[in-house]
């Protein structure tokens, strides 16, 4: 990044945690962003791990149009013909039980609004999450956050909670095979001593992104949700970056065969457009509004974002990505495994479809030396965008030692071929 650009950044914007990617960028098409100077960077973070349609896709940009055309913003009392349709071919990709939603802008707002409902729902006031999750920055969001970002701004939500998230990789006990079942029960009982007899809710990613993608044992999502039921809580899951497709199943809950009592969903509804939703079964709706729920927000069902909605459905469906995922997704998870069997620096590598995680080992005799990996994760971050390619969304310290890749689902074979080359040279270049 030139430095009058940086200079004018650093005078006129707040920064927000983040370092500033080095070079300016001006436009962007499919998996690429270009700078100024016209370099192209495989983008292998989908933007904000939502541009799952790639950046520019023609389709979402003649959406646009047609809706600045048509009509963009309404009174959010006011219904619009896009904001029904959304609803109706949304609710269609579900299970029944999931039967209404709406939308708002981003996936923080999704889940206050779902939390909200919860608590209106259930009448009672305690949230438990995961020690590693991120549901967002705002209120009661930012309470059930725990990956970062808690220490500095005050006392979180009353009643929140959280219980240890499954790592398989990093075992809470080292050298102990303990299995998640035990663990998952003797974690409840803690929340049973803590509680107050008001526990609402639990809030849990079916994979836990920002907490280094930690993907959940299969089966541990219905004994967590029959762990709820016994204590009349509601589940709530964030797939704000494991819904449409992502995971090579149009949601990430669909391979545990559970139905979440409220689903919310961000990021890749909106293929990198603003756009979130709230899903729910009818019964729940029904209560809530029984009880006069209230989330009322300036953009809530505003059509624009609804129309995009609509065609990133209709795209994902049309054009199979949800196979695409899966089969992309196990070329890039073998490819990053052969980089594992090459670099000791290479600890493990996990996940999905297209959002797998590669977790860095800077000294293997120390392990977890959070400082050293991060360390080797900004040099080699830092190498792979020197050589063209962008494939570390973190930035922050004590997230920088696991890469979260997830390439839009238009990716093809050679460009994922590429950026495993790219990677392996990087990481050669920096060890």
């Amino acid at each position: 990044m030139k430095d009058t650009v940086q200079n004018r950044a650093d005078q006129h914007l707040i920064r927000f945690g983040a370092q500033y990617f080095p070079r300016i960028i001006t436009r962007a098409e499919g998996p690429y962003l270009y700078d100024e100077e016209g370099r192209g960077v495989l983008d292998f973070t989908s933007g904000q791990m939502s541009a799952i349609l790639g950046h520019s896709h023609p389709e979402i940009s003649a959406t646009v149009i047609e809706a600045v055309q048509t009509v963009t913003h309404l009174n959010s009392i006011m219904l619009s013909e896009p904001v029904i349709a959304l609803g109706e071919a949304l609710t269609a990709t579900m299970p029944t039980g999931l039967d209404r939603a709406f939308f708002l802008s981003t996936g923080g707002e999704a889940n206050e609004a779902a939390l909200r409902m919860a608590r209106l729902v259930t009448g009672k006031y305690e949230v438990v999450g995961f020690s590693a999750s991120w549901h967002g920055v705002t209120g009661r969001a930012s309470s059930a956050t725990y990956a970062a970002g808690r220490k500095g701004y005050g006392p979180a939500d009353v009643g929140s909670f959280a219980i240890p998230a499954p790592n398989a990789y990093r075992r809470r006990f080292p050298g102990i095979d303990l299995d998640w079942r035990v663990e998952l029960k003797d974690a409840f009982a803690q929340i049973d001593a803590m509680s107050t007899g008001a526990l609402a809710a639990f809030i849990a990613e079916p994979i836990l992104s920002a907490g280094g993608v930690i993907d959940l044992p299969v089966g541990y999502l219905k004994a967590l949700q029959e762990e709820c039921h016994k204590r009349g809580m509601l589940l709530i899951l964030d797939e704000a970056q494991t819904g449409i497709g992502r995971t090579g199943l149009m949601y990430a809950f669909e391979r545990d065969g559970v139905v979440p009592d409220i689903l919310t969903l961000s990021k890749t509804l909106g293929a990198g457009l603003p756009l979130s939703a709230v899903i729910t079964s009818k019964e729940i709706e029904e209560e809530a509004y029984k009880n006069n729920y209230l989330f009322y927000t300036t953009h809530v069902n505003d059509p624009l974002p609804t129309m995009v909605g609509l065609k990133v459905l209709e795209i994902v469906q049309r054009d199979n990505l949800v196979g695409a995922a899966r089969e992309r997704g196990a070329q890039l998870k073998a490819g990053l495994n052969n980089l594992k069997d090459k670099y000791d620096c290479v600890g493990d590598v996990r996940g999905r479809g297209l959002l797998l995680g590669l977790e860095l080992v800077a000294d293997p005799a120390a392990g977890a030396d959070v400082d050293a990996n991060d360390d080797l994760g900004a040099k080699i971050t830092a190498a792979c965008m020197e050589r063209g390619l962008s494939m570390n969304i973190a930035s922050i310290k004590g997230m920088m030692g696991v890469f979260r890749i997830a390439p839009p689902l238009t990716i093809t074979a050679d460009q994922i071929d590429h950026a495993v080359q790219i990677l392996d040279e990087s990481i050669s270049a920096s060890i």
